[in-house]
């Protein structure tokens, strides 16, 4: 491979941004992206990939450049050099690059390779809770799991199409899928493309949707014409899956505190031909507490740590203190025992998170049952996904009946 001095350069410069000025990776490659008009795909590929790449492996990066935050331009290109001798990427005759000591790079990363937390590049607090939660071994496969790129997974829209149709749509746009046992509407697509720009998206054809979180809807155990409450709907993924199940027939209403997501979610439902969905912004407690006892189904996709999903969103283990956690459990309780008084007598709820840590799923399960509101309720059944077993995210989901 050759290396394209502006490509390099952009390349440094968001990582900078992501790093220093501590910007969400995908908002920062996105802007980078639109700096030339001039690239082609391969060259933007490069930029996002090797982005996310860089920001996945810092720590253990940054040990072998023996550089620290916060980084200079110098730094990161040192770090950009031990991407490229680790890959086996000659390392152009730039000034930037003088005297890379490429075997003692190579050196430094055999030695490190030896620790969990450099050769999966986590922070200290996060290895010591991965290990206290899920015990050493199911942890040491976990983070390494969560270390790889995430592959592409949409869900086919069954309100428009099916996955054998959709197939057949993208393969005419030079977008080649596979299918996935045991997810039905779920296709994969062999080789990263911008899909986003395919006709089949612009329809409404799909949804790009991880093959774990398409499991959470179909644990609702929905029916058409149900009312159905989606409590922390953000975009409405979910949202637009529970509608394709319930077959556009009774009732969605899709609950946010941020307004911004939910016109997401109207553009979203609208180009998916989702008609039974309603969006209502939580702007008081009057909001929820006018829907106590209607509802057949709640879903709770509640916030959390966001432990399951690193492969997609790698930042994210630098962004996270464990004084967040502490936080979110609290909200995660706080939410259950409010939102769950929406559900009627017979109805059910889900209990969802993208997070592998048994504190914010299973036990949080628990600790509600014995509150006031989850007396009411008994647990019917709970799944846990790893993605170290299921080679997608790591998800929670607990369905739970109003007695």
């Amino acid at each position: 491979m050759r290396l394209h001095r502006n490509l390099v350069f952009a390349t440094v410069d968001a990582l900078a941004e992501i790093f220093n000025e501590g910007n969400y990776a995908d908002k920062v490659i996105e802007k980078t992206l639109k700096r030339d008009k001039r690239w082609g795909s391969r060259d933007r590929s490069f930029i996002a990939e090797t982005t996310y790449d860089i920001v996945r492996w810092k720590r253990l990066y940054a040990e072998i450049a023996e550089v620290k935050e916060p980084f200079k331009r110098e730094d990161l290109f040192r770090m950009f050099a031990v991407w490229c001798v680790l890959r086996g990427i000659e390392i152009p005759d730039w000034p930037q690059f003088e005297k890379t000591p490429e075997r003692r790079i190579k050196g430094k990363f055999d030695e490190l390779s030896k620790i969990r937390k450099f050769r999966e590049s986590v922070p200290d607090w996060m290895d010591e809770l991965g290990e206290e939660e899920l015990g050493e071994k199911v942890w040491t496969n976990e983070i390494h799991a969560l270390n790889k790129q995430a592959p592409v997974v949409i869900r086919a829209n069954k309100l428009k199409t099916n996955p054998q149709e959709l197939a057949e749509k993208l393969k005419e746009e030079g977008i080649e899928t596979t299918n996935l046992r045991n997810y039905p509407e779920a296709l994969e697509l062999k080789e990263r493309a911008n899909i986003f720009r395919t006709n089949a998206f612009k329809d409404g054809f799909f949804e790009v949707q991880d093959a774990s979180s398409q499991r959470v809807a179909e644990f609702l155990d929905v029916e058409p014409g149900m009312r159905v409450v989606d409590t922390c709907a953000g975009a409405g993924g979910k949202t637009l899956h529970l509608a394709a199940l319930m077959e556009n027939k009774g009732q969605i209403i899709a609950l946010d505190i941020y307004g911004n997501k939910l016109k997401e979610l109207k553009r979203r439902a609208k180009r998916a031909g989702a008609h039974n969905v309603e969006t209502r912004s939580i702007d008081s407690t009057k909001v929820i507490k006018k829907l106590y006892g209607t509802a057949d189904r709640v879903l709770i996709d509640a916030p959390c740590s966001g432990l399951g999903v690193l492969s997609r969103n790698p930042d994210a283990k630098w962004k996270l203190q464990p004084d967040f956690l502490d936080k979110i459990r609290n909200t995660q309780l706080e939410i259950l025992e409010k939102y769950s008084r929406i559900v009627k007598k017979g109805g059910k709820l889900v209990y969802a998170t993208c997070s592998v840590l048994p504190s914010e799923n299973q036990k949080q399960v628990q600790k509600f049952l014995k509150t006031e509101a989850g007396k009411e309720f008994r647990l019917l059944r709970e799944k846990s996904i790893l993605s170290s077993e299921s080679g997608y995210d790591g998800f929670y989901m607990a369905s739970l009946q109003k007695e």
